[in-house]
């Protein structure tokens, strides 16, 4: 699990790279290609018979359309911020949003101590996204927000898309769905250019969608089978440090203090969500 979190939160780093030549249309497009190849050989491993039942479809479809906008949000985040911002803002707020989010859609009751943490990880979103100094807050960040909406209404599709399909079965639809949509959406685009690329394009491109995506999200699921998904998804606390560690060594980026701070008290409302009781 440590070792598919380190692959998430480098993934950020990978991403910042990849935004300095190449469009998000073509880019997103290719990085579900590659993810598509790269479920293949895991599709083998795991022994689990590709099947896609009716009840299943719609969620297919909604993560499908949510991924890319994700992919897309994800970008223009990281193209007008920087990586380890990116890897802290939306992993924290994604649990945040999924928690408002359960509120209106799913109608769950909760205890006035989740309450409470919703309120305090939104004080902490605040804080780590310096809105308060309105003249440091960028686009990127404001792009960041709407990736962590769009990730938090994954979750919940996923949450439901578990009653009728393979977790596997899941990722790979929805990779070959937002494969063939991009496809038609880049036709009037040089989705050849990446072939124009120097090496440093290329690991970036292939660590993002073979370690980054395929086999850090197919560890990740084997382990919330072998742990249970309260256990798995606090290994994701981890993803922010990994990103900061990473975007620091690699990219040169300047660890600032407010999203260390509030990514701090975020994580202290997520804990509060995640009790029932004191």
């Amino acid at each position: 699990m440590i070792v598919a979190m380190l692959l998430w939160g480098g993934g950020w780093s990978a991403l910042k790279i990849l935004t300095e030549s190449v469009g998000v249309e073509v880019l997103t497009f290719w990085r579900f290609v590659i993810m598509f190849i790269s479920f293949i050989p895991i599709l083998f491993f795991i022994k689990e018979p590709l099947r896609l039942p009716k009840k299943g479809i719609k969620y297919i479809l909604g993560s499908a359309f949510l991924n890319i906008l994700f992919m897309f949000f994800a970008y223009l985040g990281v193209k007008y911020s920087t990586a380890g911002s990116g890897g802290v803002i939306i992993t924290i707020l994604s649990p945040l949003f999924t928690f408002i989010l359960s509120l209106f859609i799913l109608k769950q009751e909760h205890t006035k101590l989740q309450y409470l943490g919703l309120f305090i990880g939104l004080m902490g979103g605040i804080v780590m996204l310096n809105i308060y100094h309105l003249e440091s807050f960028n686009s990127g960040e404001f792009y960041f927000i709407l990736a962590a909406i769009s990730w938090a209404g994954i979750t919940l599709l996923a949450q439901k898309s578990h009653l009728h399909l393979n977790t596997i079965n899941y990722s790979f639809f929805i990779a070959t769905i937002s494969m063939v949509v991009l496809f038609f959406i880049t036709l009037n685009y040089h989705t050849t250019v990446i072939f124009q690329q120097d090496r440093r394009f290329w690991i970036a491109l292939l660590y993002l969608g073979i370690f980054g995506q395929a086999i850090a999200t197919t560890i990740f699921m084997i382990a919330s089978g072998r742990l249970g998904s309260t256990k798995a998804s606090s290994f994701m606390f981890l993803v922010p440090i990994f990103a900061l560690a990473v975007a620091y060594f690699l990219l040169n980026e300047e660890i600032k203090i407010y999203i260390i701070l509030g990514g701090i008290i975020s994580l202290f409302a997520i804990f509060l969500i995640n009790k029932k009781s004191l």
